[in-house]
């Protein structure tokens, strides 16, 4: 029986190896299609992408048709290199380079040999494409912007790269995904479904059919639209407000967390970064390293608050018990804090909760501040208690918004200053500068802004969040979840009224919009830079942040602009106009709008190092291609100059000596 075991094993293992072949081999054609089989040419019908639009139902992002040249390296023959260069108006070293490009990724199957050609420069080459054998075109759509702002928030499409293909096997080369914007976060449901089709050949390699009747073959979904939460006419209004400077503007809707405006400064028109002028355009906007325009300052700029930090001072004060209304600390433009410290204020008198906000007074905050580390014995546990209140903000975290980048900021707690101070003996004093929004506090404009919106809610927000609606489909859950501060909520209408007294008699009363009760709050950030190695005092930031109406808030917003100095001057004027241009559709302080427009900050930037040539794009209006081409050349001309302020970095504000007053 032994020796009929191994001869029977070697026929039961060849038997099943045998009808496993014939499986794949004639009954299961799928790995046939995987292949790269000489006999099969695969075609893919690519869909169009989702529309975009804004809250009001306007369009903001379409699509319009573009063709890709595609080549199979192993059916090239007797090309006529120099009609084809000329036809697609390449040089013939791009040609020998893209042939060779494609025969590394594959000699047999298509690959992309110039993409995104235009229906002009199209028409020429498709008249004589029958004489270059191994080329064929395949149509596909580009993004059609309706639009000529908010290039940060839709973010673009390019190309993949070999890292994207290996992790995603969806994507192939020549393929386009989108990158940063919502354009990235939502590129499952923008993309769509590709088509495929399968061709047969003969031994001719002429295309004789489709291959089994179609039996392979599917059929390309559009991605489904989606709307953003975005307005997009306070979106414009806002990027036209912050021509010439640099900063960022976030507004929100309290009651949802639906982001009603989202600015960067400087900014870009996102036609320019279509087609196939796409790489040369790109290259100027990322060698701008001074104006940084594809720097979105709203998400990933982290400034020290300064004086808006005073109203979560006053709370968490207020919820520690340490204060009460009636509270008052005087003030002799600033005070000794210790020994040879001494914090300065323009404020004088005395200051409680209301007047201490609406005049933002140092001295009375600060004072709200170290009484509250100095409830506990020990500072350490005092700053973790501290910490804790300023995250149930959303602070000093990513927020969990649906825009791929962002920042955490910075909210210190006892590890900090264990590492600041290894050997102790920090105290309240030492970190006294918390208290006014300075010291290793940091934010981004739209932490400030959901900061606001908390407020405005008397205790709760909602994670901030762009997206709207989603065409057949629902967005996220998260989004519509309430998260809860520390603070309870009988502590807010007394802050709320001091806010709603910075308009009426306050540092904003200048900036009052008849008929509407704005709540708000104006700021001056002290900044530093290091430049030669040296660490050097600049302009201050102005920043204010605000919410309208008093009652029933439908709007809060955060404003930074850099190097702008007092928080009333720049900031403050821009947050009215864009309330009033949210809630009434027009404006009708006119008096500020002119102001606003007519103020450039150029000459402020040049002394860092200059706002330079290559932030021509920065303007609004559409460019035609002259324009364009100018601003490139001059670009890559500044990109290659070394000057002392490419050295010029930011860096954190440390507790100061000498505070200024931050109104």
């Amino acid at each position: 029986m032994r020796k009929f075991l191994l001869p029977s094993l070697i026929i039961i293992a060849a038997s099943l190896l045998l009808i496993r072949i014939f499986y794949l081999q004639v009954i299961n054609d799928t790995f046939k299609l995987k292949s790269e089989n000489n006999a099969i040419k695969i075609k893919y019908d690519y869909p169009e992408r989702g529309y975009i639009y804004d809250r009001n139902g306007k369009l903001l992002v379409a699509n319009q048709a573009s063709y890709d040249i595609m080549v199979i390296p192993r059916e090239l023959k007797n090309i006529d290199t120099l009609e084809f260069c000329g036809l697609l108006k390449i040089t013939k070293e791009d040609y020998i380079k893209k042939i060779a490009k494609a025969k590394v990724y594959s000699p047999r199957l298509p690959s992309v040999f110039l993409a995104q050609l235009n229906k002009s420069e199209f028409a020429a080459f498709q008249e004589k494409i029958r004489k270059f054998e191994g080329f064929y075109f395949q149509k596909r759509s580009l993004r059609d912007y309706e639009v000529d702002f908010g290039a940060n928030v839709f973010g673009g499409i390019t190309e993949v790269n070999e890292k994207i293909i290996e992790k995603n096997k969806y994507y192939k080369s020549g393929d386009l995904i989108g990158k940063q914007g919502v354009e990235q976060s939502y590129e499952e449901i923008l993309r769509g479904i590709k088509g495929v089709k399968y061709f047969q050949k003969d031994k001719y390699n002429r295309e004789i059919g489709s291959y089994k009747n179609g039996k392979f073959d599917t059929i390309a979904v559009q991605g489904e639209d989606i709307t953003l939460s975005l307005d997009a006419e306070i979106q414009k209004y806002g990027e036209q407000l912050m021509i010439n400077k640099r900063g960022g503007i976030v507004a929100i809707e309290p009651k949802s967390g639906e982001i009603l405006a989202l600015v960067t400064a400087p900014s870009y028109d996102p036609s320019i970064l279509v087609g196939r002028e796409r790489s040369k355009n790109y290259t100027l906007l990322y060698h701008d390293s001074i104006a940084k325009p594809l720097y979105d300052r709203g998400l990933l700029a982290e400034y020290p608050p300064g004086s808006p930090f005073k109203i979560l001072t006053g709370l968490i004060g207020l919820q520690e018990g340490v204060i009460d209304e009636q509270t008052s600390f005087m003030c002799h433009h600033g005070f000794s804090y210790a020994r040879g410290r001494f914090m300065k204020c323009h404020g004088f008198g005395p200051h409680s909760l209301n007047n201490g906000i609406y005049n933002s007074c140092n001295t009375y905050f600060a004072q709200v501040y170290m009484r509250t580390i100095n409830k506990y014995t020990k500072p350490a546990n005092a700053v973790d208690i501290w910490s804790k209140h300023v995250r149930s903000f959303g602070l000093g975290s990513f927020m969990g918004y649906d825009l791929p980048t962002g920042k955490r900021g910075n909210v210190p707690d006892s590890k900090t200053y264990k590492k600041i101070y290894p050997n102790g003996g920090w105290r309240s004093t030492t970190i006294v500068s918390n208290s006014i929004g300075q010291g290793e506090v940091l934010m981004t404009p739209i932490q400030l802004a959901n900061m606001m919106a908390t407020v405005a809610n008397e205790g709760y927000y909602y994670t901030p969040h762009i997206i709207k609606k989603i065409k057949g489909g629902t967005i996220d859950p998260k989004f519509t979840e309430k998260h809860e501060t520390t603070i309870d909520r009988r502590f807010y209408k007394p802050v709320i009224q001091g806010l709603f007294d910075v308009y009426n008699m306050g540092t904003a009363r200048s900036l009052r919009v008849e008929g509407i009760d704005i709540c708000g709050k104006t700021g001056t950030a002290e900044n530093y830079a290091k430049i030669d190695g040296k660490r050097v005092k600049l302009e201050d930031h102005s920043i204010f942040v605000a919410f309208a109406p008093k009652d029933n808030p439908k709007i809060a917003i955060a404003v930074m602009v850099e190097n702008g100095g007092f928080g009333a001057t720049i900031a403050g004027p821009i947050a009215s106009l864009m309330i009033e241009k949210y809630l009434r559709k027009k404006i009708s302080r006119v008096d500020l709008e002119t102001r606003v427009l007519n103020i450039s900050l150029r000459d402020r930037y040049a002394k860092l190092g200059g706002m330079s040539e290559a932030s021509a794009i920065e303007t609004t209006p559409k460019m035609d291609n002259a324009v364009i081409k100018n601003a490139v050349n001059a670009a890559i001309k500044a990109a290659t100059k070394t000057t002392t302020a490419a050295t010029i970095k930011n860096t954190e504000n440390t507790t100061k000596v000498d505070l200024t007053s931050q109104n």
